[in-house]
């Protein structure tokens, strides 16, 4: 199982969590440092962690991440896309397109990067199972709800961004059928709730625990399990 920002918050919690249960963990982490840190922590709760240093916006860093887990497996039965960037929350009125750009290069064409590149070690396992991390405010009907925090919250890059990933997901899962992609959010949307984590300077009411709830659940699917879905820890999220 390979996890993209897996040093904190909700990516190492991921790992913590499926590492336990007795799957190998490669732990992505754009700062080697970090994740070094990270991987030891882990490792220390008898967690079997290899760590990958990966920039999922760098073509060369994702290129050797691949080399990398090649050395220790010939498949990859789980790629969690969890790294994000939140973008610095910037007014539609003052929003540049470098502003957008620089928040797509890692939300958007970064699991593109680590999806395309880890194709083939995918293939080759039985049951193959990407999960994207997605957010409530990917979701058109979250958005245009003004009982919903993220109605409140304007801004252009974060949500657009992680609503390009949802689409990008399900023409994956139209696509490539024999690899079940699917996305989640770390919220609970119904209850107006999400995870705190250092990309909301931890305000949300939910664990970082509860927030891999949806993460965990998606990449344990067994081979008749669905695919092309989005959910959150309670169930299905609407579009």
């Amino acid at each position: 199982m390979l996890i993209t920002g897996g040093n904190k918050g909700l990516g190492y919690e991921a790992a913590r969590r499926l590492g336990e249960q007795g799957w190998t963990v490669y732990l992505g982490s754009r700062d080697e440092g970090r994740g070094q840190e990270a991987a030891e922590r882990l490792a220390a709760d008898g967690v079997n962690v290899v760590l990958i240093p990966l920039d999922v916006t760098s073509e060369e860093s994702v290129a050797e991440a691949v080399r990398l887990v090649e050395k220790h497996t010939d498949r990859l039965d789980v790629l969690i896309n969890n790294a994000g960037a939140p973008g610095r929350g910037i007014a539609p009125a003052e929003a540049t397109a470098e502003e957008i750009h620089s928040v797509y290069d890692t939300n958007v064409y970064g699991p593109v990067r680590v999806t395309h590149a880890f194709l083939p070690l995918l293939q080759a396992a039985e049951n193959p199972r990407v999960v994207m991390v997605s957010s409530g405010g990917s979701s058109f009907s979250v958005v245009t709800d003004p009982e919903q925090p993220f109605s409140k919250f304007h801004e252009l890059a974060y949500s657009s961004s992680k609503t390009a990933l949802n689409m990008i997901t399900v023409r994956y899962a139209q696509a490539l059928p024999q690899i079940k992609f699917n996305l989640a959010t770390p919220g609970e949307t119904a209850n107006k709730k999400f995870a705190a984590t250092d990309m909301n300077n931890h305000t949300g009411a939910l664990t970082v625990t509860e927030g891999t709830d949806s993460i965990l659940r998606l990449a344990m699917l067994d081979a008749d399990g669905p695919t092309g879905i989005f959910v959150d820890r309670l169930g299905p999220v609407a579009w």
